[in-house]
């Protein structure tokens, strides 16, 4: 029988979550500026995009990726310039911007997400159904006694 769980086991288990995530994240990072010469942020930025076709608000961009409206608006200025995004003044208040990916971001990005689960998939390659529901389970079990 195993004894009750202490607070250097969560703390164990805080720096485990940790260190993984950090280790899958900064691979991808090193992968999409080696394959695409893009970053994550910028990945971050045109999949919200991708996932609203009509587009979004600054506020709103910033707001559903829970970064300052000031990181949004360097992402989205340069991501305008390589004629990935458009920005239209909203009617009635020039000062609000509506931002969507155009055409030829809408393509780059598919390329990217293409490869972005291809990378996932072979980082997590070695969990089967049961293990990564366990996880799953156990994380949102965790995000549920924070909240």
């Amino acid at each position: 029988m195993r004894n009750a769980v202490t607070s250097k086991d969560k703390l164990r288990l805080w720096i485990y979550l940790l260190k993984t995530a950090r280790e899958v994240e900064n691979g991808l990072r090193e992968r999409l500026r080696t394959a695409h010469e893009t970053t994550l942020p910028r990945f971050d930025v045109m999949a919200m995009l991708h996932r609203t076709p009509d587009g979004l608000r600054m506020s709103e961009l910033s707001d559903q990726l829970m970064v300052s409206n000031g990181n949004v608006t360097g992402i989205v200025g340069r991501l305008a310039e390589d004629g990935m995004i458009t920005r239209v003044s909203e009617k009635g208040d020039r000062r609000a911007r509506h931002v969507k990916l155009t055409k030829k971001g809408r393509l780059w990005f598919e390329s990217l997400a293409a490869d972005h689960e291809n990378w996932i998939d072979a980082h997590f390659k070695g969990l089967d159904h049961d293990e990564i529901d366990a996880v799953i389970d156990t994380l949102l079990k965790i995000r549920k006694e924070y909240v």
